[in-house]
């Protein structure tokens, strides 16, 4: 097993903490990015500070010059009033790191910590540190930044409460769901409510549009292929004895498969068409795309798995129980470079019962060693990789 010395480790837990006092929300990340300087500076690791913003692209030299192997992590908080009692809850009110990025951050601090003491990995490493992962548009920012310029392979990976401390969860194949969204703008004949036959009414229209766009999923997608459909808002209407003219339904489209998205996407057009013509309704339908499915590539997962069973041992390592449909801009990276995303076992016993994004969110701290040992091994094994299959 790879083994993080205790320092490096107490470093970890103390930078956690702090962050986790200070949150901030996407693009505000400004103190938390002064503290990852701070801890760059201290162990003499050469970072290049303001990357789109608030994100810092970080740099451990290789045994030779050639492609970088890139590790990410995720900096940003949640608008969230936390609920943890905590001795170190948040003191920002309102924010709160309900999403484990304080863990993230201080993982791949302590990595760069425990690299910088052991002989120069085969190729040179970058740290990127991104600002905005809950607004999923922070990878594409850094992206376009050079965070990817010159690199060969990209890994990452997320805290997740559903497993034990120790454990490292790698997969092939989908790992994370695409997260879209659509507006439908129905728009009918505003009348009383006692002269129905007067209107055109458009609670109808969009009750009759809830109703069958559930229909999608349950027949219309391949059951092996994990999708979801919700609507989460409809709004109509102004008075009891008003019959609406106007109606508006937003929701949230998943997907792990890339056709399925496409074909999710087109079924809420053509629903929302004929549902608009049976009832002589204008319907309007937007598709707001967002982050596709992150899906790991058999060779990558090979490779992840082989780093984390040198970093932990077989025992510990694991595959996802179920489909995970929560979205995650890491995809953004893997559109343009190899690589494989992984997840990092943090169950509190006994509050594994709050979720991520939840006021009560917690993880276990000691997968902060867990974290920090499977990208150094990762670090060294792609590296190796790279300059073989050159």
């Amino acid at each position: 097993m790879q083994a993080i010395d205790k320092k490096i480790q107490e470093s970890m837990i103390a930078l956690r903490r702090d962050l986790h006092q200070h949150p901030e929300l996407s693009w505000k990340e400004r103190r938390t990015s002064a503290k990852v300087c701070e801890f760059l500076d201290q162990i003499k690791v050469s970072y290049q500070p303001n990357v789109a913003d608030t994100g810092i692209l970080a740099e451990i030299p290789g045994q030779q010059d050639g492609p970088y192997i890139a590790l990410r992590a995720d900096m940003d908080a949640l608008p969230i009033q936390e609920e943890t009692d905590l001795p170190f809850s948040s003191e920002v009110n309102g924010v709160m790191h309900a999403c484990g990025h304080d863990g993230h951050t201080s993982i791949l601090l302590g990595t760069a910590m425990h690299l910088s003491q052991q002989p120069p990995p085969p190729l040179p490493i970058r740290l990127i540190f991104q600002p905005a992962e809950e607004t999923v548009k922070g990878a594409k920012a850094m992206i376009d930044n050079g965070a990817l310029e010159n690199v060969a392979l990209i890994f990452g990976g997320h805290l997740d409460r559903h497993y034990l401390a120790g454990k490292v969860i790698v997969t092939e194949g989908p790992v994370n769901a695409s997260s879209d969204r659509f507006c439908i703008k129905i728009s009918g004949q505003g009348a009383h409510a006692a002269r129905p036959h007067e209107s055109v009414d458009t609670v109808v229209v969009g009750s009759l549009l809830v109703m069958a766009i559930q229909t999608i999923v349950s027949r219309e997608v391949n059951p092996a292929h994990p999708s979801v459909i919700s609507v989460g808002r409809f709004d109509a209407g102004t008075a009891s004895n008003v019959i609406a003219g106007h109606a508006t339904l937003e929701g949230s489209i998943r997907a792990q498969d890339p056709q399925v998205r496409k074909h999710l996407h087109s079924s809420i057009k053509r629903i929302a068409e004929s549902v608009g013509q049976l009832h002589d309704a204008d319907v309007k339908v937007e598709i707001i795309k967002g982050v596709p499915p992150v899906i790991n590539t058999h060779e990558m997962t090979v490779l992840a798995r082989e780093a984390a069973i040198t970093a932990v041992g077989n025992a510990n390592v694991g595959q996802l129980a179920n489909a995970n449909m929560g979205g995650e801009d890491f995809s953004y990276y893997l559109d343009h470079v190899p690589g494989c995303y992984v997840r990092f076992g943090g169950q509190v016993p006994g509050n594994e019962g709050f979720p991520a994004h939840s006021s009560r969110f917690d993880f276990d701290e000691s997968a902060l060693t867990t974290g920090a040992a499977y990208y150094s091994t990762i670090a060294n094994l792609a590296g190796e990789w790279v300059l073989k299959n050159r």
